[in-house]
């Protein structure tokens, strides 16, 4: 347990992800009775001069009670159908739901290239930050219609997670059908117990995530994972239940609902945390054990001297990983070299790496201030 203070009154720029179970009915259709609880709380939490972000499941479900599917559509092109539909219930009915209260609300659809790209990244975040400056409440979404399985997020908690480090959030909630992480299946276990903070990601912990709860598409351990992301830019996260009357203004109140999850102290720098959790890796180095203690001992850059083999094919600013002797990743980085410019200088000494190549941009292969070690 910390010593930390459950008062978020403080925090400014809130993430509120929601889970289809918790907005649509067993047979598909939209709970509006939820729906609108959960949009009375986020303009309460709008008109208090907080800054909201909505992140929402449930146009794939939306889409599939529309279209008369039974059950969850099963192809990725019923699955793209179903949420091309359901894409524009759910943001009929939340535009119509955020307008009664007087709140403006613009839908943003996002794919997993939209993080893994840095020009992107960095036009996402822009555009995100510019409807927040004109008081208009963001609502979020997997763009389901385009994605396949490659750029597939994997669930919407984990899209949560790197849009509240984009936006670089305080608080990020993760609504669902349970009340938070417990230490074993309360459905079988009549004295299981709600776990209230958590510090710091365990084995024991992550043991505890395969008991709980039947949601969506993802779960326990998709949350888990998103709540690692979160902790690592720095933000407070929070699973709790969807349902329980006035959750998010008793949680920032102070009331103790729900699992909190503590951000580490070391908080990723906004690039590095890019470079760890939304970059998609291109290729990977290898590196002799000099290097690799350069690199994990003392925060060294990498240099082609440490360079031992090279596998892939990536460019200059691509994302890398760095291999160390022992077949472990040391970390990733943002290559200054294209691989076929590294073969022909790994081994080599800095100074000669203008007569191998003809020119030299840069002495390191990837820079430190481009690198994260592997967590």
């Amino acid at each position: 347990m910390g010593e930390q203070t459950r008062d978020f009154q403080i925090f400014k720029r809130i993430v509120v992800k929601v889970g289809t179970s918790s907005i649509n009915h067993p047979n598909g259709k939209l709970n509006l009775f939820q729906i609108d609880a959960l949009v009375r709380q986020l303009v309460d939490l709008y008109n208090q001069g907080k800054e909201v972000i909505l992140v929402t499941s449930g146009a794939v479900g939306a889409g599939a009670g529309k279209l008369g599917f039974q059950g969850r559509p099963k192809t990725i092109p019923e699955k793209q159908a179903a949420a091309a539909v359901g894409q524009g219930i759910l943001m009929h009915i939340y535009e119509k739901i955020f307008t009664e209260y007087g709140v403006t609300v613009g839908q943003v659809l996002l794919t997993r290239e939209d993080f893994s790209d840095r020009r992107r990244f960095l036009n996402a975040r822009n555009a995100l930050h510019t409807l927040l400056r004109f008081g208009v409440i963001p609502v979020i979404n997997e763009n389901d219609t385009v994605a396949v399985d490659e750029i597939k997020l994997g669930d919407n908690d984990t899209l949560s997670a790197l849009v509240a480090g984009l936006v670089d959030a305080e608080i990020l909630f993760l609504l669902s059908d349970v009340d938070g992480l417990y230490t074993a299946d309360p459905r079988k276990t009549p004295d299981a117990s709600l776990i209230h903070d958590v510090n710091e990601i365990t084995p024991e912990i992550e043991k505890l995530a395969g008991v709980a709860g039947s949601m969506g598409t993802g779960g326990m351990v998709t949350k888990l994972q998103a709540a690692r992301i979160a902790m690592h830019s720095g933000v407070v996260t929070v699973i709790a239940r969807a349902g329980k009357k006035d959750v998010l203004r008793r949680i920032i109140m102070g009331e103790t609902e729900g699992t909190v999850f503590w951000p580490l102290a070391n908080k990723l720098e906004n690039k590095k945390q890019w470079i760890a959790y939304s970059s998609t890796v291109q290729g990977r180095i290898f590196v002799d054990k000099g290097a690799a203690n350069a690199l994990s001992r003392w925060g060294k850059s990498l240099l082609p001297s440490g360079v031992t083999g090279i596998e892939g094919v990536f460019e200059l600013g691509n994302t890398v990983s760095i291999i160390g002797p022992d077949g472990m990743e040391l970390a990733k980085g943002l290559v200054n070299y294209s691989s076929s410019e590294l073969e022909k200088i790994k081994g080599a000494q800095t100074r000669d790496i203008a007569r191998l190549l003809g020119y030299k941009d840069y002495d390191e292969v990837v820079h430190r201030n481009n690198m994260v070690l592997s967590i």
